[in-house]
């Protein structure tokens, strides 16, 4: 519409320009001297003829400025629009499919999730999820997070067969996210504390042909050695993170303050997990401790753990998958950020080893330098 005006001023100011000139020739051709009155009165008819050439000069003047303007700035609405258009084809991964997560920001294994996302440059929207009442996923028959659902209808459970499942199909180009689901049967079970609880068969496991496998792990081994350390961040890492940041009834009180502040709350419901929640989790904290027979210090627990896996990644090494991060970096490295901006987060970066592998894991994942 901006366009059609415009070309509508434009064509409008060389007619108007078009005729002034018609008229401004005409008044020069008819005037004649004649006698004194006749002279005046075709001087003044003249000047007036002048006059109005003049002036239609100026609106035509006006009218063509107007159209350019238009016209220009329409063509630049529509280059920035094509080239939105661009950026967000070029955002997606080849035309890949659209992610939506459902999760608690503070949840480990949501973490996780993310930092498998940020790193891979993977589109996604965020759905955060309300950990009193969790409306936003009722639909559900799966009431835990993180939930990841592809294209709005394929439903992904579980934070290491979601990372399993995207790797597996940002490298199999082949294979539709419904067929490599079926690569992760649902298994259920009864736990030692007599719970049913949900598991899912070969979750650690990138589904990959033999070409496929010596392409992505070269190295002897490196495959089931990126397996342990995922499992690893799921089965011990992970429980050393509630005894840490709820050790102490300060440490807390900070750390529900943190969770408030960063999850989907309301008044009353904050205020209530800020102060009741703090004083749950600190009673939960001794009895994960007792459970996962944690030192005293719980702080030496966490320690050493990450000591370990330095130790492992070695001194050659940037990363457990050697130049680039492998799905065990990033697995510890979002069990590992959610203590950012706590006490036990400082106390870990200033008492072991990780630092330098940290940052570099940061920087990976803010850069989305696994996009390619």
């Amino acid at each position: 519409m901006a366009a059609a005006c415009s070309r509508a001023l434009c064509k409008v100011g060389g007619r108007v320009l078009e005729s002034a000139a018609a008229r401004g020739s005409g008044s020069v051709s008819s005037w004649r001297p004649y006698g004194t009155g006749a002279f005046r009165s075709k001087l003044l008819s003249s000047a007036r003829a002048g006059a109005a050439g003049g002036g239609c000069r100026v609106l035509g003047c006006a009218a063509l400025l107007g159209g350019g303007l238009g016209l220009y700035h329409t063509v630049r609405f529509r280059l920035q629009q094509h080239l939105a258009e661009e950026e967000t084809k070029v955002s997606g991964v080849g035309g890949g499919p659209a992610l939506t997560l459902y999760q608690y920001k503070t949840c480990p294994f949501c973490s996780k999730v993310r930092a498998f996302l940020d790193y891979h440059g993977l589109p996604y929207e965020i759905v955060e999820v309300n950990p009193v009442m969790r409306k936003e996923i009722k639909w559900s028959v799966y009431r835990k997070v993180p939930i990841l659902m592809v294209d709005g209808d394929v439903q992904l459970n579980d934070s290491s067969v979601i990372i399993s499942s995207l790797k597996t199909y940002l490298i199999s180009k082949n294979k539709s996210m419904s067929e490599i689901l079926r690569c992760y049967p649902e298994m259920k079970s009864v736990n030692d504390r007599g719970k049913e609880v949900t598991e899912y068969s070969n979750k650690y496991w990138v589904m990959l042909d033999e070409t496929e496998a010596a392409t992505f792990y070269p190295e002897k081994g490196a495959q089931k050695e990126e397996m342990k350390w995922r499992q690893w961040a799921d089965d011990w890492l992970v429980h050393l993170i509630s005894p840490n940041v709820y050790r102490t009834s300060g440490e807390a009180l900070a750390s529900f303050d943190y969770i408030v502040r960063e999850g989907k709350f309301g008044t009353y419901e904050g205020f209530f997990a800020k102060y009741v929640g703090a004083t749950a989790m600190f009673l939960i904290a001794k009895r994960l401790k007792s459970r996962h027979n944690l030192q005293d210090d719980v702080r030496q627990d966490l320690y050493k753990a990450v000591n370990d896996w330095v130790a492992a990644i070695g001194k050659k090494k940037k990363f457990m998958g050697g130049d680039r991060p492998n799905l065990a970096d990033l697995a510890v490295f979002g069990v590992l950020r959610v203590m950012e901006g706590l006490e036990a987060f400082d106390d870990m970066m200033a008492n072991t080893k990780v630092k330098l592998w940290y940052r570099r894991m940061e920087r990976a994942s803010l850069n989305h330098e696994g996009r390619e």
